[in-house]
């Protein structure tokens, strides 16, 4: 039986994730845990709840309608607090907050419905050379699913693309690759120990299988944040830059983009230990001396 993945969002309007106006589903789950990750909210499997602090008024009406006990509140400082644990993910207080201070992330879809949300957006796609981008999370460690979405977007005409860190057996790809136009991929950084620990994982897997997708004639970009804390190196970018350079086909793109902050209240709202607010953007300097690396080699590099 397939398993079904929780979808957390579908971004509607998406002009950074592929080529023209695109709809991004993110799919929930990922395999890494990167210090710098800005979508947090994808890192588990399983349905999370969201309490934006600041625009509760402890009213108290989750309290009183959750059939869980999941919410609580001080009796002397009126304070709201949520034990997670207990949640069940039933949606009622979501429903009834009058101030829209918690959300219930993560909806099952059917394939089929799947598309049809998907489909609402195909005005935008034709005109801009747009299509669907399927992101996370990591949507490969639901590779069943995946390819049947994929497939029914290729038969309604779409133009498809899968956002990944690459860190899955090689399999994956195969299943998906007859339905997948582009790849999105992730190569963060090229020292292995560095990679392990920032990421949780090694990158020998993530290379292994870039060399194998390239050979296979896939369409890829290659996506590379920087992150100072972690890869503000040169000596990293040129070893990246050196790596791409003599793939046997190449890559279509190569984007290097700039850490964010964007995520840094996801943490709070969702009782998760914030360590992205940690790190700091690299400066216009070390972006444009990065970017040379790749362009003195003859890359197709830009700073997205």
């Amino acid at each position: 039986m397939m398993n079904v993945p929780f979808v957390s969002n579908i971004q509607r309007f998406s002009v950074d994730d592929g080529p023209g106006i695109r709809t991004t589903v993110f799919f929930k789950g990922c395999n890494l845990r990167c210090f710098w990750c800005h979508n947090p909210e994808c890192i588990s499997e399983e349905f999370s709840i969201q309490l934006v602090a600041n625009a509760c008024v402890n009213c108290g009406t989750c309290f009183r309608k959750c059939p869980s006990g999941a919410h609580q509140f001080d009796l002397k400082t009126g304070e709201h607090s949520l034990n997670r644990s207990l949640c069940t993910g039933c949606g009622i207080c979501e429903y009834y907050c009058p101030h829209g201070a918690l959300k219930i992330i993560g909806k099952r879809y059917d394939p089929q419905d799947l598309l049809k949300e998907i489909l609402k957006d195909k005005r935008y796609f034709d005109p801009s050379g747009g299509g669907v981008t399927f992101s996370g999370g990591e949507p490969m460690l639901h590779p069943d699913y995946l390819c049947e979405v994929l497939k029914l977007c290729k038969e309604a005409g779409l133009h498809t693309a899968v956002d990944t860190a690459g860190c899955v057996p090689f399999e994956y790809f195969e299943k998906i690759m007859p339905y997948t136009d582009l790849f999105l991929y992730d190569i963060k950084m090229w020292d292995t120990e560095k990679h392990m620990t920032a990421t949780g994982v090694s990158n020998k897997l993530i290379i292994d299988n870039l060399i194998k997708l390239t050979s296979s004639g896939a369409d890829v970009y290659i996506r590379t944040p920087v992150i100072m804390e972690w890869n503000g190196d040169l000596k990293e970018f040129d070893a990246i830059s050196n790596f791409l350079a003599g793939l046997e086909n190449g890559v279509k793109l190569i984007q290097l983009l700039p850490y964010h902050s964007y995520g840094v209240g996801k943490y709070n709202n969702l009782g998760l230990i914030n360590h992205i607010r940690n790190h700091t953007p690299p400066s216009d300097e070390f972006m444009q001396q990065a970017l040379q690396l790749y362009i003195k080699k003859g890359l197709p590099a830009r700073i997205s």
